[in-house]
């Protein structure tokens, strides 16, 4: 089961931990997995790479946590896509995704 934990700091959003693997389909036709890890790695590259926001990843075989301090709208937008596409993706995936907030 992937698990999401959704980091905030009063209404804003700072980060995320996304951890495991669905178990959905074998490795490499997994497409849970494969929707899940994209989005994240696309939201920790906008805000760093086209933002120009720091954050802080860690990233290990099915893991990735990224932490930032910006307030600034544009990351909010995106760490606030990507919480929303994930439990989206829950929703539809529930016995595959489990999504939760942690107050840091």
């Amino acid at each position: 089961m992937i698990r999401a934990t959704f980091y905030k700091k009063g209404n804003k959003s700072c980060g995320f931990e996304i951890s495991g693997h669905s178990g959905y389909a074998e490795q490499g036709s997994d497409i849970i997995c494969a929707s899940v890890s994209s989005a994240a790695y696309m939201a920790v590259n906008t805000v760093t790479e086209i933002i120009g926001e720091y954050g802080e990843a860690t990233v290990d075989d099915g893991y990735l946590e990224f932490i930032t301090e910006s307030d600034k709208n544009e990351v909010q937008a995106v760490l606030k896509g990507l919480e929303f596409h994930v439990k989206a993706l829950a929703e539809e995936y529930n016995e595959y995704i489990l999504c939760k907030e942690k107050t840091v």
